[in-house]
């Protein structure tokens, strides 16, 4: 049901040089401990948008027969249209009143943090081979993510295997908040430091401006790089020393 998704422009130079500098980084350590390279996951290393719109679908074929003027607009609903807030998504396709609003934004909360809909996220561009080049290149590799144990886990690591990202092998970790309702920035406030156990964190791939800014004070000498896909509105503003590219795609 997805509408097919635009082909995104080559990558930048820019882009291609830093990930190809961190590589490099890993593949030339010398460091008394091993290099550690974090990701988060949504956002970063996933489009989870296609989730969003595969639990939009599924309210659909619940209520068009009873309210097909709120299903058609839903319907309506294309993959660049998903925001970071639903209730901006729903704007976007004509949804204001508040009682459609409040009954889709049930419907989807009560699925879009579970296990059973992960499977509709996509990797963004070059994100699995480039995981797997990191690993290869000698680095410990981080997965620390806003999602929750309870909720996300089986299915984060089903999905992480089946999309070709190195998991459940030595020198693979995956860090997930212990309660859903914790702030993700407080999770990696408290999550990040501890990978000093690991080995030496030098690079972190974030959507987010807070937590790449919060990498950044906790590890100084780190490469941060924001991807620059969707964020929490209202974010703070990047630290000058933070990386920005689109995706993982280097060529």
């Amino acid at each position: 049901m997805f509408h097919a998704r635009a082909v995104p422009p080559p990558p930048l130079p820019h882009q291609v040089d830093l990930l190809e500098r961190v590589l490099q980084t890993v593949r030339e350590w010398q460091g008394e401990r091993p290099p550690v390279v974090v990701f988060d996951l949504d956002a970063t290393l996933f489009d989870n948008r296609p989730r969003t719109l595969e639990i939009i679908h599924e309210f659909v074929r619940e209520v068009e027969e009873d309210d097909p003027e709120l299903a058609n607009k839903l319907l309506s609903l294309e993959l660049g249209m998903v925001e970071y807030l639903l209730t901006d998504t729903l704007k976007a396709c004509g949804v204001y009143r508040a009682d459609r609003v409040k009954q889709v934004t049930n419907y989807w909360h009560e699925r879009f943090f579970d296990d059973d809909y992960i499977a509709c996220d996509v990797p963004f561009g070059g994100a699995p081979e480039y995981v797997r080049a990191i690993y290869a290149a000698g680095a410990n590799v981080a997965y620390v993510t806003g999602r929750d144990v309870a909720g996300m886990l089986i299915g984060t690591v089903g999905k992480l295997r089946d999309e070709g990202f190195p998991i459940g092998v030595a020198g693979i970790e995956l860090l997930l908040k212990p309660d859903e309702h914790m702030h993700d920035e407080a999770f990696k406030r408290g999550a990040l430091p501890t990978l000093e156990r690991v080995g030496e964190v030098i690079a972190l791939f974030d959507n987010e401006p807070a937590n790449c800014n919060l990498a950044k004070s906790l590890f100084p000498p780190c490469t941060v790089v924001q991807l620059e896909t969707q964020k929490v509105p209202g974010a703070p503003v990047l630290a000058d020393d933070v990386e920005v590219i689109a995706d993982f795609r280097t060529s």
